[in-house]
């Protein structure tokens, strides 16, 4: 909820039928999923060890829905596999388990978005980190990201480090 939540309310701020269009779901997704380990890092419910596992629990799923979707449309892994891969190594419920096995069926590439947008926003955070180093400040950081609204990470990485903008 913090994620989205923020990030709407920034994209609010900065209404464009240019950005709706143009944006990226491994950049919303990914921020999602990024937001839910700043919320632990920074001790969301007093640095609780509770929440700390469940946060990694979401992750593992966000690593494994992203294996699913790859092993479903690239290895043709049958629905038994899925619901194994899911539920005994993904900590899914069967009843999540089994919708996502229809939701990998019904679309491609969409389950790996939350994985590998989040990869690229805490690569891009840590670059922004060693570029900056004493003066790093998050909240900064994350205002100026969110100002762009939700393009690929990489051209939001051209735009805060002030760099040229390669489409290739």
């Amino acid at each position: 909820m913090p994620g989205h939540y923020l990030q709407l309310a920034h994209a609010n701020g900065y209404p464009s039928v240019l950005r709706a269009v143009l944006s990226s779901g491994p950049f919303i997704e990914g921020w999602a999923v990024y937001s839910e380990g700043v919320m632990i890092e920074k001790g969301y419910m007093n640095g609780d060890p509770l929440m700390k596992l469940i946060q990694l629990k979401w992750y593992v799923r966000t690593i494994v829905n992203a294996l699913l979707d790859q092993a479903v449309h690239v290895d043709g892994m049958t629905r038994d596999a899925a619901m194994k891969l899911m539920m005994d190594q993904g900590f899914q419920e069967e009843r999540e388990a089994a919708g996502k096995w229809v939701r990998a069926q019904l679309t491609s590439a969409q389950l790996p978005t939350y994985f590998v947008g989040a990869q690229e926003h805490m690569a891009l955070r840590a670059e922004a980190e060693q570029k900056l180093g004493a003066g790093f400040d998050l909240k900064a950081y994350h205002d100026k990201l969110l100002s762009f609204g939700s393009p690929p990470v990489r051209y939001a990485r051209a735009l805060m480090f002030d760099l040229p903008i390669e489409t290739n």
